[in-house]
């Protein structure tokens, strides 16, 4: 969702000044960015990497190293009225945006009970973080929007004791008031029904419960699996609905499993190791600029761009050297609309640090935007482009951004993409999997190369998303169109003109994108 416009006023005022305490915690799946004390910030890195253990640890899920670039950045910063303005909208507890270039939350400092929902931000941290660990290791599975959301909601209310033990599947207690006149929807709604129907609040509750029975009911064990494969395999919910044989029965169960009072599990201290977690001060630049970064990271459209860029200018100008600075100050000065100047920032980024990472990627941004607006297709402009994010992704081999910007920078009159290129955006996906924008463009890459049932997975997870919108429905229609006619037919239904056949070589100036 776009921040309000109203909110570029705000921006315009925020001050510049920035305590002494900014602090980055690094740990294997998180950045954590506070304006606390450092111990305070490990303290809170820890916490969420242990809560990636438990999640782990129940789901069976191997930890494997992740890169930086993949890990989720979480910005500690203000109160609820912050984030409330941050997000556009009343009563929010924090939020996690999934995307390529880096998927962040934002959460308070201090949470309260969030509003009038009674949710805090912990909880809402780790309802978020639980999809995204869903989208990061099941990344093919479409899993029903009942279940996601269930699912979800199982985790959020996870309890880390001090003592080291862990409360798990504790009843989501802001969801107490859905189930004020009994089971705000029936299990058969749920599983053959038309969720779309579904009052947000009772699916999420109706979801939690359900998830809850088939997860830790010994009488229902294996039927939730048997549902699942039913569906992935492609059958109708109705029909893979039948692996719960009574459905009225199954209904009955549900009502009297949440009326007979809901167990919860705790693991005992000990069984979720600690978390090695580093912890930095920022520099005087990175903190000056902390302010800017929080509002940028979050995602501005033109207009809110060019309300910041007067902050982000006075922040920067003390640092012309930075490189940290100068990329950021990049970034503003991009989605401001400020093409030639970004490209002179990232420039002086890469002049400061020719690891700058941000700084390669703004320059063949900036570069690249310019290029298509003054229509030029000539071929060595576009290879130079794409040794920007070339130079990027030699720095970070697993970094998503500048695959998919590599691609993408294919996408020129008269050129086309390679297979190097193609599978650049492929490996992309697999690395930032929760990107539903990047999931679609590998989908048409697949159906282009005529890989119809790895399209079909691939959209899945886009047209069984609770949060999916246009691509969402577009998805589904894709999936039936591959069904009826296969990668032709759904190519046909995407109305587009389909990408000409790919060169037999690569340009002599390409060198190969890092993809494994």
């Amino acid at each position: 969702m776009m921040i309000r416009m109203g909110l570029a006023v705000l921006l315009a005022l925020w001050p510049v000044a920035a305590r002494a305490e900014w602090h980055e915690a690094r740990s294997d799946h998180f950045i954590v960015y506070a304006d606390d004390p450092a111990a305070d910030v490990a303290r809170y890195a820890e916490r969420l990497e242990r809560f990636d253990k438990v999640l782990r640890q129940l789901t069976k899920m191997p930890s494997e190293p992740i890169a930086v670039p993949n890990r989720v950045n979480v910005y500690v910063t203000g109160d609820l009225s912050t984030i409330s303005k941050l997000v556009g909208q009343r009563n929010v507890a924090g939020f996690y945006i999934p995307r390529a270039a880096g998927s962040v939350a934002f959460v308070p400092e201090h949470g309260g009970n969030g509003g009038t929902n009674g949710i805090d931000s912990q909880q809402v941290l780790f309802h978020e973080y639980t999809h995204h660990f869903m989208l990061s290791n099941w990344a093919e599975a479409a899993f029903p929007v009942w279940f996601v959301e269930g699912f979800a909601e199982f985790f959020a209310p996870t309890r880390l004791r001090d003592d080291g033990s862990v409360e798990v599947a504790r009843p989501p207690m802001y969801r107490a008031r859905q189930f004020q006149t009994g089971m705000p929807v029936s299990a058969t709604m749920l599983l053959t029904g038309d969720t779309t129907t579904i009052d947000r609040g009772a699916l999420y509750a109706g979801g939690w419960a359900l998830t809850h029975m088939l997860l830790l009911d010994p009488t229902r064990r294996g039927q939730l699996d048997r549902f699942m494969r039913a569906i992935v395999s492609g059958q109708s919910a109705a029909k893979a609905a039948e692996n719960f044989s009574d459905l009225k029965q199954l209904d009955r169960d549900l009502s009297r499993y949440v009326r007979s009072g809901l167990r919860y599990s705790i693991m005992p201290a000990g069984a979720v190791s600690k978390a090695d977690v580093s912890v930095r001060a920022l520099t005087p630049a990175e903190a000056a600029m902390m302010p800017v970064r929080i509002r940028s990271k979050r995602g501005t459209d033109r207009t809110q761009a060019l309300a910041l860029l007067p902050l982000a200018r006075r922040a920067a100008a003390p640092y012309p050297n930075d490189a940290a600075a100068q990329a950021l100050l990049a970034e503003v000065e991009f989605h401001a609309g400020n093409f030639p100047i970004a490209e002179a920032a990232a420039a002086r980024a890469i002049a400061a640090d020719p690891k700058s990472i941000d700084g390669h990627i703004l320059l063949g941004r900036a570069r690249m935007v310019q290029a298509r607006a003054a229509r030029d297709a000539a071929p060595e402009r576009w290879r130079s482009i794409r040794r920007s994010f070339l130079a990027a992704n030699t720095i970070e081999n697993d970094d998503p951004e500048p695959l998919l910007l590599y691609y993408q920078a294919y996408q020129v009159p008269g050129q086309v993409p390679t297979a190097n290129a193609r599978d650049a955006l492929l490996r992309a996906h697999l690395l930032a999997p929760q990107d539903r924008g990047l999931r679609m463009q590998a989908a048409r890459v697949l159906l282009e190369t005529d890989r119809a049932d790895e399209a079909r997975r691939v959209l899945g997870p886009v047209a069984y998303s609770p949060h999916g919108g246009r691509s969402g429905v577009l998805a589904q229609q894709l999936i039936a169109a591959i069904d009826a006619g296969g990668a032709k037919a759904a190519l046909a239904r995407w109305r587009g003109t389909p990408a000409p056949a790919a060169a037999d070589g690569e340009d002599d100036d390409d060198k190969d994108a890092k993809t494994g």
